[in-house]
């Protein structure tokens, strides 16, 4: 059985580094690589039938944007290196959903790029690694 990782990607400079370590990781282990990205939305909003309907336009146009902007050029950067990739594109709180995707694809672990800034907010209430080290179901590398 082959193993498979889950990478969460925004496209900054600190996930290509965790796509790259994980490819590296993958390469030496024969494992599939899941390049992930995350759309926060909040379910959590009450809206008028034509606000629902503009909402669900909206998100349609986002994950297009997504596809096409970090997930199409994420995979691209990686293809033809001898590790077999995957993708996936959702909604949701980032830490949670990046989990969800792990459970469900039945992961071996988890990466993702730490960006290095450590502001109050991120303090206070939390960063999306944060949340990943003490919630993720499976190991959960973060890449400096």
């Amino acid at each position: 059985m082959t193993d498979k990782f889950v990478v969460g990607f925004d496209g900054s400079e600190a996930a290509r580094r965790a796509l790259d370590f994980a490819m590296e990781r993958a390469t030496a282990q024969g494992a599939t690589v899941l390049i992930a990205h995350v759309l926060e939305w909040s379910p959590y909003s009450f809206l008028t039938p034509t606000e629902l309907e503009e909402r669900h336009t909206r998100r349609k146009e986002e994950l297009a944007r997504a596809e096409a902007s970090i997930i199409t050029p994420a995979k691209a950067s990686v293809e033809g290196r001898g590790v077999p990739i995957e993708t996936a594109l959702r909604y949701g709180h980032i830490a949670e959903t990046l989990c969800d995707i792990a459970e469900k694809q039945k992961a071996a672990q988890l990466f993702i790029g730490r960006n290095g800034h450590s502001t109050f907010g991120s303090r206070v209430f939390g960063s999306v690694a944060g949340s990943l080290v003490q919630t993720a179901p499976v190991p959960c590398t973060i890449v400096p």
